[in-house]
């Protein structure tokens, strides 16, 4: 028995949902893997009686598709769609059986527009919280437009497949048999990639904003609820709604919420959000922001979008070590997620890059999964907290070099070391692994802002207790400016503060 009691209680009343019979077509072989999958799909046939389970010969062994009736939608899961996954099988049956995906009707229709035939393949571990969100817009994809297949691969059962095509991190996406795209992207992400996307005519259009965010985080967010309670016409701006959350796993000091994940965070945010009257401009990066009769906000591809406040609230990002190969090697070895990509490391040697506390908490997340773990810090001291040194020198598969310089990443063509200076010495030494985490802190996206407002040496947006900036009706928000605390929370508070700050700033003049 794969699923558990409760489990199945809760995955039948999901499948009473389901308005058409469905059929699962099964490629097993001996393999312990192929023995769990048929469990999980006998255990799947015995909840409803709307579901048909038959032999095939798929691609590969062990797998199984999801079809209606005399139809193939394309829809193969290879491998047990358990963990993070497992939602994506239960949508997945959801969705072929006749229950409508729950997306916007502009994405509906540029998936029915899309010419030509589709067959994309994900490469993902079970671990990973990314890749479900992959997984499930392409499933989705493959339901609504007849010529667009989609098969997810666990590259913890295929890793010849993995090893032969070099994936180092997951997801991977290939389309029709060529590489796609790396890492988390949403629907509207992937359907902006096959040339769908927003006509920059109809966002000149719009008519002024009241308050316009810039950001789709947290803090942004926040300041749009806000905003828009206040009954001021309200705008966001995204390059990627949900910001660095998305690719956060456990949060566990968000107060009231003793647990959640970040993609679980992020929906939470775009369905309160979406109960206002608030106009999400999503796929859009901003180039420049100007003070006209009104400000004036330059998209990337073009367009204006004018307002008479505006919030800036465009987070943060993992900083980059900045040395040789590390550019060259992203995703052939170079890392940032542990708990995504850490599974294709299995067996292997690794390092991580950062003595603080995300770095530890990776370097312990990881020593339970790969052979060996070296942590490199600059500093003569580890920065982290005191408990998690602690755990982490209780393992016995780690090693920790401080007062290290990261030199340069090396290889051919994936990474096979790095190359550091020892400080106080100045020697020079290498170290043989096939993985690292790169886990140094972050960096704020201001740089698009260039000289036109006031950013302190490390390009944090200078704030005063109002987070009002140094251009007129102009106030920002979060990780992106000098708040000495980056935490979720503290960018919510400061979000709101932005938003009543513009409110007021309005009434004013």
């Amino acid at each position: 028995m794969l699923l558990d009691v409760e489990i199945k209680q809760q995955l039948e009343q999901y499948l009473a949902l389901l308005e058409n019979d469905i059929v699962i077509k099964v490629s097993a072989g001996s393999d312990n893997v192929s023995t769990d999958m048929l469990i999980l799909i006998d255990e799947l046939a015995k909840l409803s009686s709307k579901i048909h389970v038959e032999k095939a010969e798929l691609d590969r062994t062990p797998s199984f598709s999801v079809n209606r009736l005399n139809e193939d939608t394309g829809i193969v899961f290879s491998g047990i769609p358990l963990g993070h996954e497992f939602t994506s099988l239960v949508l997945a049956l959801l969705q072929v059986g006749g229950r409508a995906p729950k997306v916007d009707d502009t994405y509906i229709n540029q998936i029915k527009q899309l010419k030509g035939e589709y067959h994309f393949e994900t490469y993902i571990s079970l671990s990973c919280h990314n890749c479900p969100d992959v997984v499930q817009a392409l499933n989705i994809m493959s339901v609504v437009n007849p010529n667009i297949t989609h098969t997810m691969i666990d590259g913890a059962v295929f890793k010849d497949e993995v090893e032969s095509k070099g994936i180092m991190a997951v997801p991977t996406i290939y389309l029709n048999g060529n590489f796609f795209e790396s890492g988390r992207l949403a629907l509207e992400e992937i359907l902006a990639k096959l040339g769908q996307t927003t006509d920059s005519s109809s966002i000149n259009e719009k008519e002024p904003f009241d308050v316009l965010v810039i950001g789709g985080g947290p803090a942004g967010v926040s300041s749009a609820i806000y905003a828009a309670r206040k009954g001021l016409r309200t705008g966001i701006i995204a390059e990627r709604f949900g910001g660095q959350i998305l690719d956060t796993l456990g949060i566990e000091n968000f107060i009231s919420v003793p647990y959640t994940e970040g993609p679980k965070l992020a929906e939470n945010l775009k369905e309160h959000v979406s109960r206002y009257n608030v106009d999400i401009i999503n796929l859009q990066k901003v180039n420049n922001i100007s003070r006209k009769e009104l400000l004036e906000v330059e998209l990337e591809k073009g367009a204006v979008v004018k307002s008479k406040t505006v919030v800036i609230a465009t987070g943060a990002r993992w900083r980059n070590v900045n040395v040789p190969g590390e550019k060259e090697f992203k995703n052939k070895g170079v890392a940032y997620c542990p708990h995504c990509d850490g599974p294709l490391f299995a067996g292997k040697d690794v390092a991580v890059i950062g003595g603080g506390n995300s770095g530890i908490e990776a370097a312990i997340d990881l020593a339970g999964v790969v052979r060996h773990v070296t942590v490199l810090e600059f500093m003569p001291e580890l920065k982290a907290d005191k408990v998690l040194q602690e755990r982490l020198y209780k393992l016995p598969n780690i090693t920790v070099l401080t007062n290290v310089q990261t030199k340069e990443f090396t290889g051919k063509e994936k990474l096979d070391g790095i190359t550091y200076i020892q400080r106080d010495t100045n020697e020079e030494k290498h170290i043989d692994v096939q993985g690292v985490f790169v886990q140094i802190g972050l960096i704020p996206n201001t740089e698009w802002l260039g000289d036109s407002i006031e950013r302190n040496p490390i390009g944090e947006i200078v704030v005063n207790h109002k987070n009002e900036t140094s251009m007129s009706g102009v106030f920002a928000a979060g990780d992106c400016t000098n708040s000495p605390y980056k935490q979720i929370i503290i960018s919510m508070g400061s979000g709101a503060t932005a938003a009543l700050s513009a409110f007021d700033y309005l009434i004013r003049n």
